[in-house]
């Protein structure tokens, strides 16, 4: 599932998006909150969206939940189905592009999908404080492959239509209704990286 995604998002083409949404964004923000990056992995600080008094606000936060034994590992992907969130910290986390991989021998082959007609995507999480040496952290939720992540993958992380960001954030619809595969054509895919010989 998504350990590497992508955030090239202008800072221009977010504050026109949420000015599109009439979505408010905190007067301080700027653009060295939205910091440009080719891989996001596991383990790294990126940006994510959450609310914010009656505004949405980018703040940073570690990519994976801190392990919950000695002996487990960050949880960077997070089954979405059958759950209820109400009570979660939900967060956005804004990306210009997700990454899946296939094959056996490594380098695995790299596919890049991108949201068709938007110049961002937001990817539904969870959020969690920081604690003891953890600072704050942030996971995806996922779900069934849609028609165009199945040949790739078989599980998607849940990307949001952007009419649907504020429903996630103040969860004004069901789950079911938001955290589900996009139908098929609304993802682009490019083979970034062929699988090694």
């Amino acid at each position: 599932m998504c350990n590497d995604y992508e955030q090239h998002i202008a800072w221009a083409e977010y504050c026109r998006m949420m000015e599109s949404l009439a979505l408010q964004m905190p007067s301080h923000q700027s653009e060295l909150d939205l910091p440009q990056a080719d891989d996001i992995r596991i383990n790294d600080p990126a940006p994510v969206m959450r609310t914010a008094g009656h505004g949405i606000e980018l703040t940073s936060m570690t990519f994976g939940f801190p392990p919950s034994g000695p002996k487990g590992g960050p949880v960077f992907n997070f089954r979405s189905e059958r759950r209820h969130f109400a009570n979660s910290r939900r967060c956005l986390v804004p990306a210009s592009a997700f990454c899946e991989f296939t094959g056996t021998k490594y380098p695995k082959a790299k596919h890049r999908f991108t949201l068709n007609g938007a110049p961002f995507m937001a990817i539904a999480g969870l959020w969690r404080e920081a604690a003891g040496n953890n600072p704050p952290s942030f996971t995806m939720l996922t779900t069934d492959p849609g028609p165009d992540v199945a040949p790739y993958h078989s599980r998607q992380v849940v990307v949001l239509q952007p009419k649907y960001w504020s429903a996630w954030l103040n969860l004004t619809k069901p789950e079911g209704e938001l955290l589900r595969p996009l139908p098929p054509g609304s993802l682009s895919v490019e083979t970034v990286r062929p699988e090694a010989q």
